[in-house]
């Protein structure tokens, strides 16, 4: 008996030496094998790219694509990590919050603030963090961006003090916006 037609989800993470073209190559295969990027993220770090990839299709685009990326990616030397999942519908998050920071780098300062939202329920969706070299003698500084949301509405007056008394605390310049949607 054949499977389902109904729509199949496999998240590929994609890891290696960042070169020219590599991209192209790894989209062209998915695209060969008859699936759907639905999402995607790609960062460089370091001298290595990492993409991530949620895929839709068919059964049989998927089995495909689980059959054939791993000796695609051997040829391209890339590490490849697949996992099958499901689509999820999207729950209602009535409050998103922005923040950003530049800070003096050290251990924890991440940890800190990703602690701070994760106290006050938040979801945590999108953590983008880099770090300038010291130059003469400046420190280096580390730049933090995330973006988290909260399933019920959100009192800014409560987790706004609690942010700029951490930014006080480590010597931070930071900024915070809270928005509650109309439901």
């Amino acid at each position: 008996m054949l499977p389902s037609s109904q729509e199949h989800y496999l998240v590929i993470t994609a890891l290696g030496v960042d070169r020219h073209g590599i991209v192209n190559a790894i989209t062209r295969h998915v695209s060969s094998c008859g699936c759907n990027i639905e999402d995607s993220r790609l960062a460089i770090l370091g001298k290595e790219f990492t993409f991530i990839m949620l895929l839709s299709g068919s059964w049989n685009a998927i089995t495909l694509i689980e059959s054939t990326l791993p000796l695609k990616g051997a040829e391209m030397d890339l590490l490849i990590v697949m996992k099958r999942t499901e689509s999820q519908a999207s729950q209602p998050m009535p409050s998103t919050v922005w923040v950003k920071v530049d800070v003096i780098d050290s251990p924890h300062i991440i940890e800190r603030f990703t602690n701070l939202l994760d106290s006050h329920q938040l979801n945590i969706a999108e953590l983008v963090s880099k770090t300038q070299p010291a130059e003469g003698d400046k420190p280096p500084q580390l730049y933090i961006q995330i973006t988290a949301h909260s399933p019920v509405l959100l009192n800014g007056s409560i987790i706004e003090p609690a942010f700029h008394q951490l930014c006080t605390e480590l010597h931070a310049q930071g900024s915070i916006s809270v928005v509650n949607y109309a439901q």
